[in-house]
């Protein structure tokens, strides 16, 4: 079995359903068991997120906190992976910042994943990649210099109990990540500084 992100091969981490990279520690889930089409659209129709709820707002401030202390509103942004109702957009737009919204399920505007932008947002998204390679370069190309990329997903350590961890019992959750990780991640994509804050991600180029 070969990582997806960075194709090393890989060792059976758990009961033959996920496999751990020998090279940047990524967890993922053998392939045969991820969710496609409708199947995996089901799972995100029952996500009952709504931009104006305080505590979904809450959730996502670290990635909005960022945005507005990183850029002014005169930048470009993205929401990579929205959702139907994003609480970064509605918080940021309501700050008058420029940011657009692209989900493969909800708003599938292909012509915003050819424009460059200051920054792009990407909350409990990476988790749920088929293909992290395709993604993570598809997400750079998107970058303006001297742009940033505000990551939010659970990571793992090796004090966390995998059988019992709860954020691996989505069946969406097919792709997880260690500091190891997005150490590799910022090396081999070319990113000038990585900041890890709990489940906060952030990469500058």
């Amino acid at each position: 079995m070969f990582c997806p992100l960075c194709q090393n091969k890989s060792t059976n981490f758990f009961k033959d359903i996920y496999f751990k990279c020998t090279c940047c520690k990524a967890i993922f889930k053998k392939p045969d068991l991820h969710l496609k089409g409708k199947d995996e659209k089901n799972i995100y129709d029952k996500h009952v997120n709504i931009s104006t709820d305080i505590k979904y707002q809450n959730f996502l401030s670290p990635i909005t906190n960022s945005v507005l202390n990183d850029f002014d509103s005169n930048t470009k942004g993205l929401d990579f992976g929205s959702g139907k109702d994003s609480a970064i957009i509605k918080v940021l737009r309501d700050k008058s910042y420029n940011i657009a919204a692209y989900d493969i399920f909800y708003k599938n505007d292909k012509k915003l994943l050819e424009e460059k932008y200051d920054y792009i947002t990407s909350s409990e998204v990476i988790e749920h990649f088929q293909n992290p390679k395709k993604e993570f370069e598809l997400l750079l190309s998107m970058l303006k210099k001297d742009a940033a990329l505000y990551l939010m997903t659970e990571i793992y350590n090796e004090n966390i109990d995998f059988e019992k961890w709860y954020y691996k019992n989505d069946p969406t959750h097919i792709f997880l990540y260690q500091k190891e990780t997005f150490l590799w991640i910022k090396e081999n994509y070319g990113f000038k500084k990585l900041i890890i804050e709990k489940r906060l991600i952030k990469l500058y180029s």
